[in-house]
């Protein structure tokens, strides 16, 4: 794309600033093959925030290039506002910030997919959703949104992209693991436009804790009296 920059002279438009934040627990079997699946000719930097593994997880990630965060807490909130505040310090934030998970290795392949809205539609937020049957805590809490905000979302799972300055204004402040739902509650109470994508499969994935329903009922409880 190219704009007019004088009589006669064309100048093209710089490509969007784009970051990749890696919230990372003991994730040394998943986060290298996350890391090379990444498209990185679309990406500025790939921040790996360590949450207090155990494992090799932080020597992978600067092995895979990654510039490596510490987030001593281990709460998966508190690793992407540490990220966040990493970006609102460097003399150029980026244009979109793209949240994957360590545990989440197939989702790297889907990155051009999840921005693609943003960059081509000007959305703000775009939620990667996956295939197949909702878990009970996914049920619950998209059709509490729905009922009281009257907005859809097919999944609360924690791959997105969003533009930073409405990250910014989301003005996200939980540290555990009510932060997906508190991102998806704060961008319809504000009006951000949305959209999501669907993510592909995953094959041989592992296991995953159920997370707790308290802090995302919380949340949108909370939201639904604020002005």
């Amino acid at each position: 794309m190219y704009h007019a920059a004088g009589a006669g002279m064309l100048a093209a438009v710089p490509p969007p600033v784009l970051d990749v934040v890696v919230p990372a627990h003991d994730a040394a079997s998943t986060l290298g093959p996350l890391l090379r699946e990444l498209p990185h000719r679309l990406v500025r930097s790939v921040v790996v925030v360590d949450r207090a593994s155990s494992d090799r997880t932080a020597e992978l990630a600067r092995d895979g290039g990654a510039l490596v965060l510490r987030e001593p807490t281990a709460g998966y909130g508190a690793a992407c506002l540490r990220a966040q505040a990493h970006f609102s310090t460097l003399p150029r934030v980026p244009d979109v910030v793209a949240f994957i998970p360590a545990d989440r290795p197939s989702a790297a392949s889907a990155l051009p997919d999840l921005v693609a809205p943003i960059l081509d539609r000007n959305v703000e937020l775009v939620l990667g959703a996956d295939r197949g049957k909702r878990d009970f805590r996914a049920r619950v809490v998209t059709g509490l949104i729905d009922t009281v905000y009257r907005h859809r979302w097919s999944g609360v799972g924690p791959v997105r992209a969003v533009r930073f300055p409405a990250l910014i204004a989301l003005g996200m402040s939980d540290r555990g693991n009510g932060w997906d739902v508190e991102m998806l509650v704060r961008a319809v109470k504000i009006g951000l436009s949305c959209d999501e994508v669907v993510l592909p499969d995953e094959s041989g994935k592992r296991d995953r804790p159920p997370r707790p329903l308290g802090r995302a009922l919380l949340h949108i409880l909370r939201h639904a009296t604020m002005r």
